[in-house]
């Protein structure tokens, strides 16, 4: 589909893209539209168990896929707006359900607060967002699935405050290094603390630094660039299981081991440009944490956990819960890891939950 800010790409790929999945000869009256920030939903691991209950799945993709880097949220909004106008439209849905898993937890989240009170505003260095994002159409139940409760949130949580020189990713503070050879696991009280609160200075450096980028960029007469932030794999919990527990593998996080991880060059924002980080992963100016949007959300809203998630822990799925607006709201967790690939019917479990609730409610 075309999307309402950018052309069709030179090589002919479209910008917005998804495949939708249905029941064999029939156009179901209920749909499932799932996105993520970055992640390619296409063929997500529900689509054919959602169809095969009777349930439509598309899964839907903004012009980020694979493009974490350029990410701007009023735009996937305007974007994530086509999918939906089509599931309406031209696909006949007359009832049709957001799915935020995963970090489309708090994206999906973000698209139906802006469809109940336009609220998103442009960040440092914008004038204001796109057109096509402030109207957009609402859906009609809200499910969250093994989901984050907020991109600056996540990468906050996961990212080492020990790095000493942003440029330099071997530099360590070794009072703040989790990985340091004697130390103390579980992590003592004070440990932690110093640490959550050296992690939030982390990220409000880097957004001090990314506004001043910006000015810099703009006084010579440009207006972005690149930019890598390293070692994002150190959540405490990864490394000790005794906080927040859950029956999630320790050490353990979605890469494997969190030390190799954490010293890799693959995972969540890695690499960003000035502005997407302002959009997406700063603290204090990022609208890409869900609690806020979730407040406006009033339609029925599922929330569902993996008890083995080695990336959301339970208090993530707690304040998702508490923050939701909905006065029907049921919660539910699942055995197994974020992916549900660890226990052979963890996916049609979860399958039939969600047809199951839907189909109460529609």
């Amino acid at each position: 589909m075309p999307s309402p800010i950018v052309g069709r790409a030179g090589a002919g790929g479209h910008p917005c893209q998804g495949v939708y999945h249905r029941p064999r000869g029939g156009w179901p009256a209920v749909a499932v539209i799932a996105t993520h920030y970055n992640v390619d939903f296409s063929e997500h691991y529900l689509a054919e168990l959602c169809a095969n209950r009777g349930v439509g799945f598309l899964g839907w993709n903004t012009r980020f896929r694979g493009a974490e880097q350029y990410f701007l949220l009023d735009h996937a909004v305007a974007e994530i707006a086509v999918g939906v106008r089509w599931l309406r439209e031209v696909a006949g849905a007359e009832t049709i359900v957001l799915l935020g898993n995963s970090g489309g937890g708090s994206l999906m989240a973000a698209y139906q607060s802006q469809s109940i009170e336009p609220n998103l505003k442009p960040e440092y260095g914008r004038s204001e967002i796109v057109a096509s994002a402030i109207d957009v159409p609402g859906a009609d139940l809200y499910v969250s699935l093994a989901a984050h409760p907020g991109r600056p949130e996540v990468l906050t949580n996961w990212m080492d405050p020990s790095v000493g020189n942003e440029g330099d990713s071997l530099s360590v503070i070794e009072s703040l290094d989790p990985f340091a050879e004697g130390r103390e696991i579980p992590f003592t009280e004070d440990f932690v603390s110093k640490y959550r609160e050296a992690q939030r200075d982390r990220n409000y450096r880097i957004t001090k630094w990314v506004r001043d980028e910006i000015d810099l960029m703009a006084s010579a007469g440009h207006h972005d660039r690149l930019f890598t932030t390293p070692r994002l794999w150190a959540d405490l919990r990864m490394i000790d299981g005794s906080i927040d527990p859950s029956n999630r593998k320790s050490p353990s996080c979605y890469l494997g081991d969190p030390r190799r991880a954490n010293y890799g060059i693959y995972g969540v924002g890695t690499v960003s440009s000035l502005r997407t980080w302002l959009s997406m992963w700063s603290l204090n100016e990022s609208q890409c944490s869900a609690a806020p949007h979730l407040e406006r959300i009033n339609v029925p809203s599922l929330v569902i956990d993996a008890d083995g998630d080695s990336g959301v822990f339970p208090s993530d799925t707690q304040a998702i819960v508490e923050s939701l607006g909905s006065k029907d709201l049921t919660a539910l967790t699942i055995s197994g890891d974020h992916y549900l690939r660890d226990r052979e019917n963890s996916r049609d479990e979860v399958a039939d939950a969600i047809v199951e609730w839907i189909q109460e409610r529609s």
